[in-house]
C-alpha cells in the first residue's frame, strides 16, 4: 500500500504563498494519478488538482491561476504551490493517489495521506 505523508502546512496571511509537499515513497501501483484534496470544517472533501505520471494535469476553477501541482517521480514527491491565498482556502489539505487519472473524485482515490492544515488569516 502506498505511503503518503504531507508536509508544509501552516499559517499564512491573505495574499501570501505556501508550498506543500507529499512523500509518496513506497508502493507505486496506486501512483498513476496523484492529487490534492482539501476539506474545510463542515464541508465535503473536494478534489483540487491532479497529475498523472507523465505530467498531464487537471484542476478545478476554484484554484485556477493560483495553485500549481507538480511531481518529481525520481524523488517520489508531489508538490502543491499555492499563491494569492484567501481565507476561503483555509482547510485540511490531503495528498491522494489513485490508479487512474484524473482522480479528482473521492471515489477515484485508493490511498490518502493524513493531511496538513493550512490556515489563511490576517
Amino acid at each position: 500500500q502506498a505511503q503518503l505523508q504531507e508536509s508544509g502546512g501552516g499559517w499564512v496571511q491573505p495574499g501570501g504563498s505556501l508550498k506543500l509537499s507529499c512523500d509518496t515513497s513506497g508502493e507505486t501501483v496506486n501512483g498513476a494519478c496523484l492529487a490534492w484534496f482539501r476539506q474545510a470544517p463542515n464541508q465535503e472533501r473536494e478534489g483540487l488538482l491532479s497529475i498523472n505520471y507523465f505530467g498531464a494535469k487537471v484542476f478545478t476553477d476554484s484554484v485556477k491561476g493560483r495553485f500549481t501541482i507538480s511531481r518529481d517521480n525520481a524523488r517520489h514527491t508531489l508538490y502543491l504551490e499555492m499563491n494569492n491565498l484567501k481565507s476561503d482556502d483555509t482547510a485540511m489539505y490531503y495528498c491522494a493517489a489513485g490508479p487512474r487519472w484524473p482522480c479528482l473524485s473521492k471515489t477515484d482515490i485508493a490511498t490518502w495521506g493524513q493531511g496538513t492544515q493550512v490556515t489563511v488569516s490576517p
